[in-house]
């Protein structure tokens, strides 16, 4: 008799623990479910009525502006323009950092880049219509030097920057946040910059003038 109530005992246990591990595994399944169903219709109202000024800034974002961009013959002699659009910027500091970047990355029509791999931005400053620009390590260090470079290297970034940001008068350059004789032994660099027209090509003089 007493094992048959064990065995009895022993089943309804059995069935209990069955019957709360269904329990939980339906608790688990609809918490799952539930979670993915706030997670969606968040999802669909944020993209139906999304946050204020939301669009916006998606729109802001994309939103690009042609600008002007200079870099060096195949000889170095004189500077070619460029049309390359660049992301759109709050501020003249913004735009500056983007007109930068493009010059860093270099000719998309053949031309020779006037910056070295490995460049660089450290910070861009502006007030009173000078523009300063502070370069990492990597901008002297893997220059190659040359006056010829120097001065293509020096006026592709003063006459892009002057081109495009009428407010920028001078441009100032820097490396690691400190001033410097020379890139690398020809050209002062410890003065502002203004814009050199007799450094761009001929042709590109007459169609911008």
């Amino acid at each position: 008799m007493s094992s048959k109530r064990q065995r009895r005992v022993g089943e309804i246990r059995t069935k209990k623990k069955k019957r709360g591990r269904k329990f939980l595994l339906l608790v688990l399944i609809g918490a799952t479910v539930l979670g993915f169903l706030i997670f969606f219709f968040i999802s669909v109202f944020n993209s139906v009525y999304p946050p204020v000024g939301g669009k916006e800034t998606v729109a802001k974002k994309r939103e690009k502006i042609a600008v002007t961009a200079y870099f060096s013959d195949a000889n170095e002699r004189f500077l070619v323009a460029e049309k390359r659009w660049v992301p759109k910027a709050d501020d003249t500091v913004g735009q500056a950092r983007e007109i930068i970047r493009a010059l860093v990355d270099g000719s998309k029509e053949g031309n020779v880049g006037t910056f070295p791999e490995g460049t660089t931005v450290q910070s861009v400053k502006f007030a009173d219509g000078l523009m300063t620009v502070s370069f990492g390590g990597g901008f002297v260090k893997n220059h190659p030097g040359g006056s010829a470079s120097e001065l293509a290297t020096i006026y592709s970034l003063v006459n892009s920057l002057t081109a495009n940001l009428p407010s920028v008068k001078k441009v100032r350059i820097l490396v690691e946040g400190k001033e410097r004789e020379s890139i690398k032994g020809h050209i002062d660099l410890r003065r502002a910059f203004t814009a050199n027209q007799d450094m761009i090509a001929p042709s590109a003089a007459k169609a911008s003038s």
